[in-house]
């Protein structure tokens, strides 16, 4: 019986390794993202707070 022809693991081994380090680095841009937003909430809540102090 013939075999078929070899498979190209070399290849697809290097564009998983690629996809994955795509994949971790979206994933790191939306944990930064996620991170400056939950800042700019706080900042905005605590100056938000002390208005109303202010106003009281």
């Amino acid at each position: 019986m013939a075999k078929g022809p070899e498979k190209n693991t070399k290849n697809k081994a290097l564009h998983t390794k690629l996809l994955n380090r795509k994949k971790a680095k979206l994933q790191e841009e939306k944990k930064e993202k996620a991170l400056r937003l939950r800042a700019l909430v706080a900042k905005m809540n605590q100056k938000k707070n002390s208005n109303e102090s202010d106003v009281s």
